[in-house]
């Protein structure tokens, strides 16, 4: 786990020449006792916790503050400060101390110690190999020689010249040579073949995504060992950029308790690494040959399948032959159908257009027909309006016939009354020269007859008159009566009315004349 460093001035030097440094460890472990929590569904918020813890220390900060452990009674936190000073600041903030938390009446107490480093003693390394059965201290590598670095980043100890995620041998041997001359050096991830022997993943992350690496460093006295277990005990690597920007990480140290780098372990990984290199040439041999069979396969299989190409070509091209074959004859059908179906629609449209014309034609006759028919018919009104201004003008001379009739009945009359009336005057006339002269009875018997013949003949005159007017009238109605049926009927019975009219006129004129 890496982390910034602002204050950089309790670091040590481990390689100045690559900004390498050692810084010690400024940790403290912080315990609060819980109460316990009586109302179901209320819990404690750990966060509140830290920043209650973080409001105590102020000014002084924790770089990294985190739970460690945590259970119902207790809540357990480590916390790192910037150097060794402010440990002991914050333990006098913290030890014996007690907060107060919202919506909670119980106090919670607050321990703080010291955080005591896993780190191996001079003790542990010398009971170990002491009590070891398998071990020999006059071989090296089996013998407190060989320190164990666990979370290195790959980027600090990288060759200038070399990948980032790539440590480098020398650059590891050169930053722990400063304790004591050194034997030999190991970084398991560059071997290829160390993970086959093992089935160890020797590439690690850190919490910051950088890549991390372990590594074996033996030396060749005892005293190289110590030194360097004595410096690194307590300690965090510490790199330095150009910037001046300070990044400090946390490394497990411990002794090697698997003779990595005894005589033995190195012939046996080297051993190991023959048969795997032989098994990689016979892997590669067998993938060469695997590889040539494979491409032997696959070319016949490309044959085969250019084979098969040709045939399903030959087939398609003979499928699209025959098929374009049907799709020409289908054209031609179609064709030969539509040109057909142009023909029938053109023979449709051309009888259809010839059904249009004699319409047309046939329209155009009615129409002429029609012309005629109403020419024909105003004719005919013409002639119907002159004869009905001919029978108006025949009407009104015959008005005024029977009016100059009536004028002359009416003299007649007249006539007769003067005849009447000098009838009288003769026969009173008479009777007086009768009386007068008293004349024999013959001549008187004689005028009497002669008078009454007179008279009769005058009476007689004016009945005639009468009857002659009644008939007239009678023949004007029936005149009339016929002329409005004459309209109603067509030409040839008008024609006909109008001759037995004439006729008629022609009797009545005669019967007039008579």
């Amino acid at each position: 786990m890496t982390s910034v460093v602002s204050d950089t001035a309790e670091a040590v030097d481990l390689c100045p020449e690559l900004s390498l440094y050692l810084k010690p460890i400024s940790r403290i472990t912080v315990s609060v006792a819980l109460p316990h929590l009586k109302t179901p569904g209320k819990s404690i918020s750990n966060w509140e916790v830290m920043e209650r813890l973080k409001g105590m220390v102020h000014p002084e900060t924790f770089s990294s503050l985190r739970i460690s452990k945590s259970s119902m009674d207790f809540l357990r936190f480590e916390g790192e400060v910037e150097n060794r000073s402010a440990v002991k600041r914050s333990l006098a903030k913290l030890e014996g101390k007690s907060i107060k938390l919202s919506g909670f009446t119980d106090v919670l107490k607050i321990r703080a110690v010291e955080h005591k480093t896993d780190f191996p003693t001079r003790h542990d390394w010398d009971s170990f190999f002491r009590d070891a059965k398998d071990m020999n201290e006059t071989v090296p590598g089996e013998r407190p020689d060989t320190i164990h670095l666990e979370g290195l980043p790959c980027k600090w100890f990288s060759a200038k010249d070399g990948a980032p995620d790539r440590p480098s041998e020398a650059v590891l041997r050169t930053v722990f040579q400063r304790f004591g001359k050194i034997r030999n050096v190991d970084i398991p991830m560059l071997d290829p073949y160390r993970e086959e022997m093992t089935g160890k993943n020797f590439n690690t992350f850190s919490f910051g995504g950088h890549l991390n690496f372990e590594g074996f460093v033996q030396y060749q006295d005892h005293t190289g060992f110590v030194r360097a277990m004595d410096s690194l005990r307590g300690m965090k690597l510490m790199f330095k950029g150009d910037d001046g920007k300070a990044v400090a990480c946390s490394i497990k140290v411990t002794f090697d308790t698997t003779k990595h780098l005894s005589e033995s372990s190195l012939k046996k990984r080297q051993q190991e690494r023959v048969k795997l290199q032989e098994l990689e040439k016979q892997r590669e041999e067998q993938k060469r040959r695997e590889k040539e069979e494979e491409e032997r396969r696959r070319e016949d299989e490309r044959r085969q399948r250019e084979q098969e190409e040709e045939e399903k070509e030959r087939r398609r091209e003979e499928k699209v032959r025959k098929r374009e074959q049907k799709l020409k004859e289908k054209e031609e059908k179609k064709t030969q159908k539509k040109l057909k179906k142009q023909q029938e629609e053109e023979q449709k449209k051309l009888q259809l257009k010839i059904s249009t014309e004699e319409r047309k034609l046939l329209l155009a006759q009615r129409n002429l027909e029609s012309i005629r028919l109403i020419a024909e018919l105003l004719s005919r009104a013409k002639r119907l309006k002159e004869q009905q201004q001919q029978e108006r003008r025949r009407l009104e001379e015959r008005r005024q016939l029977q009016e100059e009739e009536l004028r002359r009945v009416e003299a007649e009359k007249e006539r007769t009354l003067e005849l009447q009336r000098k009838e009288r005057q003769l026969r009173d006339k008479l009777l007086g020269n009768l009386l007068k002269k008293s004349t024999s009875a013959d001549a008187v018997h004689l005028d009497l007859q002669i008078c009454a013949t007179q008279t009769e003949s005058l009476r007689k005159e004016p009945r005639e008159a009468t009857k002659q007017e009644k008939r007239k009238e009678s023949d004007a109605d029936g005149g009339r009566r016929e002329h409005r049926r004459s309209r109603r009927r067509r030409s040839r019975t008008h024609s006909r009315s109008r001759s037995r009219s004439r006729s008629r006129r022609r009797s009545h004129h005669r019967s007039r004349r008579h």
